[in-house]
Protein backbone atom coordinates (compact mmCIF):
# COMPACT_ATOMS: atom_id res chain seq x y z
CA UNK A 1 0.00 0.00 0.00
CA UNK A 2 1.36 3.45 -1.13
CA UNK A 3 1.07 6.63 0.20
CA UNK A 4 2.40 10.08 -1.03
CA UNK A 5 2.32 12.89 1.36
CA UNK A 6 3.28 16.24 1.08
CA UNK A 7 5.50 18.65 3.68
CA UNK A 8 4.70 22.17 5.33
CA UNK A 9 5.88 25.27 5.80
CA UNK A 10 9.93 25.92 6.63
CA UNK A 11 10.34 22.60 4.53
CA UNK A 12 11.40 25.20 1.38
CA UNK A 13 14.95 26.22 0.91
CA UNK A 14 16.69 28.54 -2.01
CA UNK A 15 16.92 27.38 -4.84
CA UNK A 16 14.98 24.41 -4.45
CA UNK A 17 13.01 24.32 -7.99
CA UNK A 18 15.39 24.52 -10.03
CA UNK A 19 15.79 21.15 -11.40
CA UNK A 20 12.41 20.96 -11.65
CA UNK A 21 12.15 23.63 -13.93
CA UNK A 22 14.40 21.82 -16.80
CA UNK A 23 11.80 19.13 -17.33
CA UNK A 24 9.85 19.18 -20.35
CA UNK A 25 7.13 22.10 -19.94
CA UNK A 26 7.53 22.56 -16.52
CA UNK A 27 8.56 26.64 -16.92
CA UNK A 28 5.07 27.26 -18.83
CA UNK A 29 3.50 25.43 -16.16
CA UNK A 30 4.99 27.72 -13.36
CA UNK A 31 4.54 30.39 -15.26
CA UNK A 32 0.29 30.02 -15.81
CA UNK A 33 0.54 28.98 -12.24
CA UNK A 34 2.79 32.54 -11.15
CA UNK A 35 -0.66 34.13 -12.81
CA UNK A 36 -3.06 32.35 -10.32
CA UNK A 37 -1.04 33.11 -7.24
CA UNK A 38 0.03 36.63 -8.22
CA UNK A 39 3.74 35.58 -7.20
CA UNK A 40 6.58 35.09 -9.31
CA UNK A 41 6.94 31.54 -8.46
CA UNK A 42 10.09 30.57 -10.76
CA UNK A 43 11.95 33.55 -9.58
CA UNK A 44 11.19 32.69 -5.57
CA UNK A 45 12.23 29.29 -5.99
CA UNK A 46 15.27 29.83 -8.01
CA UNK A 47 16.88 32.72 -7.20
CA UNK A 48 15.43 34.06 -3.98
CA UNK A 49 17.17 34.24 -0.83
CA UNK A 50 16.35 32.09 2.37
CA UNK A 51 14.94 35.57 3.68
CA UNK A 52 12.46 36.12 0.82
CA UNK A 53 11.08 32.60 0.82
CA UNK A 54 10.33 32.52 4.61
CA UNK A 55 7.82 35.36 4.01
CA UNK A 56 4.89 33.19 4.51
CA UNK A 57 2.50 34.73 1.25
CA UNK A 58 5.44 33.48 -0.78
CA UNK A 59 6.28 30.07 0.85
CA UNK A 60 2.88 28.61 0.63
CA UNK A 61 1.65 28.93 -2.60
CA UNK A 62 6.10 27.99 -3.11
CA UNK A 63 5.50 24.92 -1.31
CA UNK A 64 2.42 23.54 -3.02
CA UNK A 65 3.13 24.69 -6.50
CA UNK A 66 6.33 22.75 -6.00
CA UNK A 67 4.89 19.43 -4.72
CA UNK A 68 2.26 19.66 -7.57
CA UNK A 69 4.79 19.72 -10.32
CA UNK A 70 6.78 16.77 -8.47
CA UNK A 71 3.05 14.63 -8.30
CA UNK A 72 2.41 15.81 -12.61
CA UNK A 73 5.88 14.33 -12.96
CA UNK A 74 5.72 11.49 -11.41
CA UNK A 75 1.82 10.23 -12.32
CA UNK A 76 1.14 12.48 -15.63
CA UNK A 77 0.48 15.46 -16.84
CA UNK A 78 -2.57 17.30 -15.98
CA UNK A 79 -5.76 16.18 -18.05
CA UNK A 80 -7.01 19.58 -19.35
CA UNK A 81 -6.75 22.82 -17.97
CA UNK A 82 -7.44 22.90 -14.14
CA UNK A 83 -8.93 19.07 -13.84
CA UNK A 84 -7.33 17.21 -11.28
CA UNK A 85 -4.09 14.99 -11.35
CA UNK A 86 -5.24 11.82 -12.72
CA UNK A 87 -4.23 10.21 -9.36
CA UNK A 88 -6.27 7.03 -8.78
CA UNK A 89 -6.59 3.87 -6.91
CA UNK A 90 -4.18 2.21 -9.08
CA UNK A 91 -1.52 4.66 -8.78
CA UNK A 92 -1.90 5.80 -5.67
CA UNK A 93 -3.59 4.49 -1.85
CA UNK A 94 -3.24 7.34 0.19
CA UNK A 95 -2.44 11.18 0.34
CA UNK A 96 -2.16 13.12 3.27
CA UNK A 97 -0.30 17.03 3.63
CA UNK A 98 1.23 18.32 6.49
CA UNK A 99 -0.28 22.12 7.23
CA UNK A 100 -0.11 23.85 3.73
CA UNK A 101 1.04 20.65 2.71
CA UNK A 102 -3.21 19.04 3.01
CA UNK A 103 -3.65 21.54 -0.55
CA UNK A 104 -1.27 19.56 -2.53
CA UNK A 105 -2.98 16.57 -1.58
CA UNK A 106 -6.52 17.75 -2.09
CA UNK A 107 -5.39 18.42 -5.86
CA UNK A 108 -3.42 14.79 -5.96
CA UNK A 109 -6.83 13.27 -4.62
CA UNK A 110 -9.16 15.75 -6.65
CA UNK A 111 -11.01 17.31 -4.30
CA UNK A 112 -9.73 20.96 -5.78
CA UNK A 113 -8.05 21.57 -9.29
CA UNK A 114 -4.36 22.80 -8.92
CA UNK A 115 -5.72 25.82 -10.33
CA UNK A 116 -8.58 26.17 -7.09
CA UNK A 117 -5.73 24.93 -4.94
CA UNK A 118 -3.33 27.36 -5.57
CA UNK A 119 -5.26 30.07 -5.82
CA UNK A 120 -7.24 29.35 -2.23
CA UNK A 121 -3.59 28.84 -0.89
CA UNK A 122 -2.21 31.98 -2.08
CA UNK A 123 -5.08 33.71 -0.04
CA UNK A 124 -4.34 31.46 2.88
CA UNK A 125 -0.98 33.11 2.77
CA UNK A 126 -1.54 36.18 2.87
CA UNK A 127 -4.38 35.73 5.05
CA UNK A 128 -1.82 34.21 7.60
CA UNK A 129 0.80 36.69 7.45
CA UNK A 130 -1.33 39.58 8.06
CA UNK A 131 -3.09 38.00 11.03
CA UNK A 132 1.02 36.75 12.13
CA UNK A 133 2.08 41.00 11.92
CA UNK A 134 -0.88 41.63 14.17
CA UNK A 135 1.22 40.28 17.28
CA UNK A 136 4.49 39.08 17.61
CA UNK A 137 4.25 34.87 17.48
CA UNK A 138 6.55 32.13 16.55
CA UNK A 139 7.20 28.66 16.90
CA UNK A 140 9.28 25.99 18.97
CA UNK A 141 10.20 22.59 18.34
CA UNK A 142 10.19 20.54 21.01
CA UNK A 143 12.35 17.88 20.95
CA UNK A 144 12.38 14.33 22.98
CA UNK A 145 11.14 14.10 27.07
CA UNK A 146 8.38 12.86 28.15
CA UNK A 147 5.23 13.23 25.99
CA UNK A 148 2.97 14.23 28.85
CA UNK A 149 5.01 16.60 30.58
CA UNK A 150 5.85 18.50 27.63
CA UNK A 151 1.76 18.47 27.01
CA UNK A 152 1.49 19.88 30.45
CA UNK A 153 4.32 22.95 30.18
CA UNK A 154 3.16 24.01 27.19
CA UNK A 155 -0.27 24.52 28.75
CA UNK A 156 0.97 25.92 32.08
CA UNK A 157 3.39 28.31 29.50
CA UNK A 158 0.08 29.60 27.94
CA UNK A 159 1.18 28.56 24.44
CA UNK A 160 -0.58 25.97 22.56
CA UNK A 161 0.77 22.41 21.20
CA UNK A 162 0.22 23.74 17.37
CA UNK A 163 1.93 20.73 15.63
CA UNK A 164 1.80 17.19 17.23
CA UNK A 165 4.02 15.70 14.44
CA UNK A 166 4.78 12.25 16.79
CA UNK A 167 8.28 10.12 17.09
CA UNK A 168 9.13 12.55 20.05
CA UNK A 169 8.61 16.33 18.06
CA UNK A 170 6.04 18.56 19.41
CA UNK A 171 5.93 22.17 18.37
CA UNK A 172 4.66 24.95 20.57
CA UNK A 173 2.94 28.60 19.23
CA UNK A 174 2.29 31.62 20.76
CA UNK A 175 3.31 35.15 22.00
CA UNK A 176 7.46 35.92 22.19
CA UNK A 177 7.22 36.87 25.39
CA UNK A 178 5.60 33.44 25.96
CA UNK A 179 8.12 31.45 23.68
CA UNK A 180 10.65 33.25 25.75
CA UNK A 181 9.79 32.11 29.26
CA UNK A 182 9.31 28.77 28.17
CA UNK A 183 12.75 28.50 26.70
CA UNK A 184 13.69 29.37 30.48
CA UNK A 185 12.21 26.75 31.65
CA UNK A 186 12.16 23.99 29.20
CA UNK A 187 10.65 20.52 30.10
CA UNK A 188 12.59 17.98 31.40
CA UNK A 189 15.43 16.32 28.91
CA UNK A 190 13.49 18.02 26.09
CA UNK A 191 15.67 19.79 23.65
CA UNK A 192 13.65 23.40 22.63
CA UNK A 193 14.84 24.57 18.50
CA UNK A 194 13.08 28.19 17.63
CA UNK A 195 11.36 27.37 13.94
CA UNK A 196 11.88 30.14 11.28
CA UNK A 197 8.59 30.53 10.64
CA UNK A 198 6.83 34.40 11.04
CA UNK A 199 4.24 33.36 13.20
CA UNK A 200 1.67 31.22 15.56
CA UNK A 201 0.30 29.25 13.00
CA UNK A 202 -2.33 26.63 13.99
CA UNK A 203 -3.48 28.58 16.78
CA UNK A 204 -5.75 31.61 18.43
CA UNK A 205 -4.09 33.96 16.94
CA UNK A 206 -4.38 33.16 13.16
CA UNK A 207 -8.55 33.25 13.40
CA UNK A 208 -8.56 36.99 11.31
CA UNK A 209 -7.22 34.57 8.77
CA UNK A 210 -10.14 31.40 8.62
CA UNK A 211 -12.93 34.05 8.01
CA UNK A 212 -10.78 35.48 5.10
CA UNK A 213 -9.76 31.97 3.73
CA UNK A 214 -13.43 30.86 3.93
CA UNK A 215 -14.95 33.67 2.22
CA UNK A 216 -12.82 32.81 -0.92
CA UNK A 217 -13.54 28.48 -0.71
CA UNK A 218 -17.22 29.63 -1.03
CA UNK A 219 -16.87 29.86 -4.54
CA UNK A 220 -14.69 26.98 -5.17
CA UNK A 221 -16.06 24.11 -6.46
CA UNK A 222 -15.00 20.46 -5.24
CA UNK A 223 -15.13 16.43 -5.81
CA UNK A 224 -15.27 13.68 -3.51
CA UNK A 225 -11.49 12.67 -3.31
CA UNK A 226 -9.92 9.44 -5.50
CA UNK A 227 -8.20 7.92 -2.99
CA UNK A 228 -8.12 8.10 0.68
CA UNK A 229 -7.60 11.35 1.93
CA UNK A 230 -6.26 12.02 5.54
CA UNK A 231 -7.02 15.38 7.71
CA UNK A 232 -4.65 17.06 10.22
CA UNK A 233 -7.28 17.60 12.50
CA UNK A 234 -7.34 13.95 13.32
CA UNK A 235 -6.08 11.44 11.02
CA UNK A 236 -9.46 10.70 9.65
CA UNK A 237 -9.71 9.46 6.22
CA UNK A 238 -12.34 11.94 4.65
CA UNK A 239 -14.23 10.95 2.05
CA UNK A 240 -16.58 13.75 1.11
CA UNK A 241 -14.37 16.96 -0.80
CA UNK A 242 -17.08 19.57 0.04
CA UNK A 243 -16.06 18.35 4.11
CA UNK A 244 -12.16 18.59 3.41
CA UNK A 245 -12.53 21.75 2.27
CA UNK A 246 -13.97 22.91 5.52
CA UNK A 247 -11.01 21.01 6.82
CA UNK A 248 -8.76 23.05 5.30
CA UNK A 249 -10.49 26.58 6.62
CA UNK A 250 -10.78 25.09 10.12
CA UNK A 251 -6.88 23.80 10.11
CA UNK A 252 -5.50 27.44 9.28
CA UNK A 253 -6.59 27.64 13.52
CA UNK A 254 -6.45 23.97 14.52
CA UNK A 255 -3.57 22.28 15.76
CA UNK A 256 -2.06 20.01 13.32
CA UNK A 257 -2.05 15.79 14.48
CA UNK A 258 0.43 14.76 12.13
CA UNK A 259 0.93 12.20 14.84
CA UNK A 260 -3.35 10.78 14.16
CA UNK A 261 -2.22 10.73 10.18
CA UNK A 262 0.75 8.65 11.09
CA UNK A 263 -1.61 6.30 13.23
CA UNK A 264 -3.96 6.13 10.55
CA UNK A 265 -1.04 5.21 7.89
CA UNK A 266 0.29 2.32 10.12
CA UNK A 267 -3.24 1.14 10.85
CA UNK A 268 -4.49 0.55 6.81
CA UNK A 269 -0.80 -1.33 6.43
CA UNK A 270 1.27 0.99 4.63
CA UNK A 271 4.32 -0.26 2.58
CA UNK A 272 5.79 2.36 0.86
CA UNK A 273 5.82 6.02 1.74
CA UNK A 274 7.09 8.97 -0.96
CA UNK A 275 7.31 12.58 0.29
CA UNK A 276 7.15 15.22 -2.59
CA UNK A 277 9.48 18.14 -2.65
CA UNK A 278 10.59 19.60 -1.06
CA UNK A 279 11.01 16.23 0.73
CA UNK A 280 12.74 15.15 3.51
CA UNK A 281 10.84 16.45 6.91
CA UNK A 282 7.82 14.01 6.88
CA UNK A 283 10.43 11.17 5.92
CA UNK A 284 12.21 11.84 8.63
CA UNK A 285 9.37 11.22 11.11
CA UNK A 286 8.32 8.52 9.43
CA UNK A 287 11.83 6.10 9.63
CA UNK A 288 10.96 6.57 13.33
CA UNK A 289 7.36 6.32 13.23
CA UNK A 290 6.66 3.57 10.42
CA UNK A 291 9.31 1.29 10.53
CA UNK A 292 10.52 -1.63 8.67
CA UNK A 293 8.42 0.23 5.16
CA UNK A 294 9.95 1.60 2.17
CA UNK A 295 10.67 5.26 2.33
CA UNK A 296 11.83 7.68 0.01
CA UNK A 297 12.14 12.06 -0.02
CA UNK A 298 11.64 13.05 -4.02
CA UNK A 299 14.33 15.81 -3.54
CA UNK A 300 14.92 16.78 -7.24
CA UNK A 301 13.52 14.49 -10.63
CA UNK A 302 16.95 12.16 -9.99
CA UNK A 303 14.66 10.72 -7.60
CA UNK A 304 11.59 10.16 -9.80
CA UNK A 305 12.72 7.03 -11.10
CA UNK A 306 12.94 5.13 -7.66
CA UNK A 307 9.56 6.82 -7.08
CA UNK A 308 7.82 5.14 -10.50
CA UNK A 309 9.34 1.87 -9.16
CA UNK A 310 7.98 2.32 -5.89
CA UNK A 311 4.80 2.81 -7.40
CA UNK A 312 4.97 -0.14 -9.12
CA UNK A 313 6.21 -2.38 -6.15
CA UNK A 314 3.42 -1.24 -3.71
CA UNK A 315 0.01 0.62 -4.87
CA UNK A 316 -3.27 -1.44 -5.72
CA UNK A 317 -5.15 -1.38 -2.39
CA UNK A 318 -8.36 0.45 -3.49
CA UNK A 319 -9.62 3.39 -1.80
CA UNK A 320 -13.42 2.63 0.06
CA UNK A 321 -14.97 4.86 -2.70
CA UNK A 322 -13.91 2.56 -5.63
CA UNK A 323 -14.68 -0.36 -3.62
CA UNK A 324 -18.25 0.76 -3.26
CA UNK A 325 -17.97 1.52 -6.98
CA UNK A 326 -17.02 -2.01 -8.02
CA UNK A 327 -19.09 -3.97 -5.43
Amino acid sequence: MLVIVAPGQGAQVPGFLSPWLELPGMAETFSSWSEVTGLDLVRYGTTADADEIRDTAVAQPLLVSAGLAAATALLGPLTAPGAPLPASPSLVDATAGHSVGEFTAAALAGVLSPKDALALVAERGRGMADAAARTETGMTAILGGEREAVLAAIEAAGLTPANDNGSGQIVAAGTTAQLAAFAENPPERARLRPLSVAGAFHTEHMAPAVERVRDAARSLATADPSVRLLSNADGAVVESGAEYLDRLVSQISSPVRWDACTDTLSDLGVTAFIELTPAGTLSGLAKRALRGIEILAVKTPDDLERASALIKEHAGTPSPASSQQEG
